[in-house]
């Protein structure tokens, strides 16, 4: 399966993506993914989850000013429906991402 550019997924995906921006060094992003994999399996996979590497995707993180990570964007259709920096709790995460499924 070809690798899929970052920015084609975040524009063109019909379905909600959220895009998780973190690094391999970062451990608050380390504690995030179980928190992050149970909210998007208890909203029903309605919402797909898309990592980005920053050190790999320096520009992309540019583009959407990412100044601390964990970072993360809710996308539809390449529009930012919703956006939030640092850890969250899974009860956070499906209390704010609901509305959007």
């Amino acid at each position: 399966m070809p690798k899929k550019n970052p920015k084609d997924i975040i524009s063109q995906s019909q379905d909600a993506v959220l895009v998780d921006f973190y690094a391999d060094w970062c451990g608050p992003c380390q504690t995030m993914n179980p928190a992050l994999e149970e909210a998007l399996a208890e909203l029903g996979g309605k919402i797909k989850l898309f990592k980005i590497n920053v050190d790999k995707h320096p520009q992309l993180s540019q583009q959407f000013a990412i100044r601390s990570i964990p970072h993360y964007i809710l996308f539809k259709r390449g529009k930012i429906l919703w956006r939030k920096a640092g850890i969250l709790t899974k009860r956070e995460l499906v209390q704010q991402l609901k509305g959007f499924c």
